[in-house]
C-alpha cells in the first residue's frame, strides 16, 4: 500500500509552534530501510532541508519551514515507493531524491530539465542506476530521444558514467551491436607511437575511466568477452578517420581536448542505427595555447539542429562527493575573479 500523509491533531503543541506534517507508512521492514542504519538517511534529510523529523514506529512527523516539509514528504514517499519495488536506498539516493524534489531553479541551458522531475533510471542486468540530479534526468531523457548528445560540465557530475551505463544497457537489450569508446590520448596530440605494447596497452591508461564504468554495470566476463570479440571496442580518436560507425553506441570522452578539425571528423563518423555521446569539461582544456576546443565550437555550431541535444551540467550537479563540489566552486570563483581583474 502506498504511503499517505495527514495532520496529527492529537499531538500536543507548545504555544506558537506550527502543526507538523505527518507521514504514515505501512511496512515496518521497508521503514527500517527507509531510515537507514542509525537513521542516517533521515539525518541527511534533516540536514539538507533544515527540518526536524521525529519517528514513531511507521510514522514520521516533520517540523520546519512549510515548503521544506513538503519536500521532505515527497522525498520520503518517493524513496518508500522505490523500496517497495525492490530497489536499494542509500545516502546517494536520498540526496538525489532531494535534488529532484527541491525547488532550486534549473540551468537555462538544460532545457529538458524541470523542477520536480521524476528521477530517470537506466537498468542493466547487474544494477539499476537512478539519476541523482535533475540535470542527470534530463541527460538520460536526451540519450533516449536524440542520436547525438553533448554533455558538458565539471568533473563528478556523472557525464561519462551515465553515458557508459546507457551504452551497456543498449548492448544488453540488443538495441545496438557494439560499444565504441574513444578519447583523446597522450595530451591532445595523440602521440601513441613511442608507448610500448599493442594498441590496447597504449591507450588503456587514458580510457581507464570508461573501463571502470563498464565493469561497474556489466559482469567482468561480459566485458572481457566483448573486448576480445570487438563488441566492446577501444577506438583512439587518431584512428577514427575514414570509418562509418553503424548500429553502435559511440562515446567520446574528454572531448574538450579535441581540436575543431578532430571534432568534425569524429561527428561525421555517425552511421545508421548509431548514437553518439560526447562528454567533456570546457574548463579543463589541455590543448596547446592558441588552439580552440572542438567541443565548445561544436556545441555552438550545432545548437538547435534537429536530433542533437546539449545538457550543460553545473557545479551544483556534482555527485561524486561534497568536497569535490566545493573544489569546483572554489576554482570557478577564482576564475571569475581573474576575469574581472583583467
Amino acid at each position: 500500500m502506498a504511503p499517505h500523509s495527514a495532520s496529527d491533531s492529537a499531538t500536543a503543541y507548545r504555544e506558537g509552534e506550527t502543526e507538523p506534517l505527518v507521514v504514515f507508512f505501512d511496512d515496518t521492514r521497508l521503514m527500517r530501510d527507509l531510515l537507514g542504519d542509525y537513521d542516517a538517511n533521515l539525518a541527511v534529510l534533516e540536514d539538507r532541508l533544515g527540518i526536524e523529523a521525529v519517528v514513531n514506529g511507521t510514522v514520521v512527523s516533520l517540523r520546519g519551514p512549510e515548503q521544506a516539509c513538503e519536500t521532505a514528504k515527497a522525498v520520503l514517499e518517493d524513496l518508500y515507493g522505490r523500496l517497495a519495488k525492490g530497489e536499494v536506498i542509500g545516502i546517494g539516493e536520498v540526496v538525489g531524491s532531494i535534488r529532484h524534489a527541491d525547488v532550486e531553479p534549473v540551468s537555462d541551458e538544460t532545457t529538458d530539465a524541470r523542477r520536480g522531475t521524476e528521477a530517470q533510471q537506466i537498468r542493466t542486468r547487474k544494477r539499476l542506476v537512478t539519476a541523482r540530479t535533475v540535470a542527470q534526468s534530463a541527460y538520460i531523457s536526451a540519450l533516449e530521444r536524440h542520436d547525438l548528445v553533448f554533455a558538458s560540465g565539471p568533473a563528478g557530475t556523472g557525464k561519462t558514467y551515465l553515458a557508459v551505463v546507457f551504452a551497456a544497457a543498449a548492448l544488453e537489450s540488443g538495441s545496438c551491436d557494439r560499444i565504441i569508446l574513444s578519447r583523446p590520448a597522450v595530451e591532445a596530440g595523440e602521440r601513441l607511437g613511442f608507448l610500448p605494447g599493442d594498441m590496447r596497452e597504449k591507450v588503456d591508461p587514458y580510457l581507464r575511466p570508461l573501463y571502470d564504468a563498464l565493469y561497474d554495470v556489466l559482469a567482468p566476463e561480459r566485458v572481457e568477452r566483448g573486448l576480445a570479440t570487438g563488441t566492446i571496442e577501444i577506438a583512439p580518436l587518431a584512428f577514427m578517420r575514414g570509418r562509418t560507425l553503424s548500429n553502435a553506441m559511440v562515446i567520446l570522452d574528454e572531448a574538450q581536448n579535441c581540436t575543431p578539425v578532430q571534432m568534425k571528423m569524429f561527428l561525421t563518423r555517425l552511421g545508421e542505427g548509431s548514437k553518439m555521446i560526447v562528454t567533456g569539461d570546457p574548463t579543463q582544456v589541455d590543448l596547446p595555447y592558441g588552439k580552440d576546443s572542438g567541443l565548445t565550437e561544436a556545441i555552438k555550431i550545432l545548437d538547435g539542429v534537429e536530433g542533437i541535444s546539449h545538457i550543460a551540467f553545473s557545479p551544483k550537479d556534482v555527485v561524486r562527493r561534497e568536497l569535490v563540489a566545493r573544489i569546483v566552486n572554489a576554482y570557478e570563483a577564482a576564475s571569475k575573479d581573474d576575469r574581472e581583474t583583467q
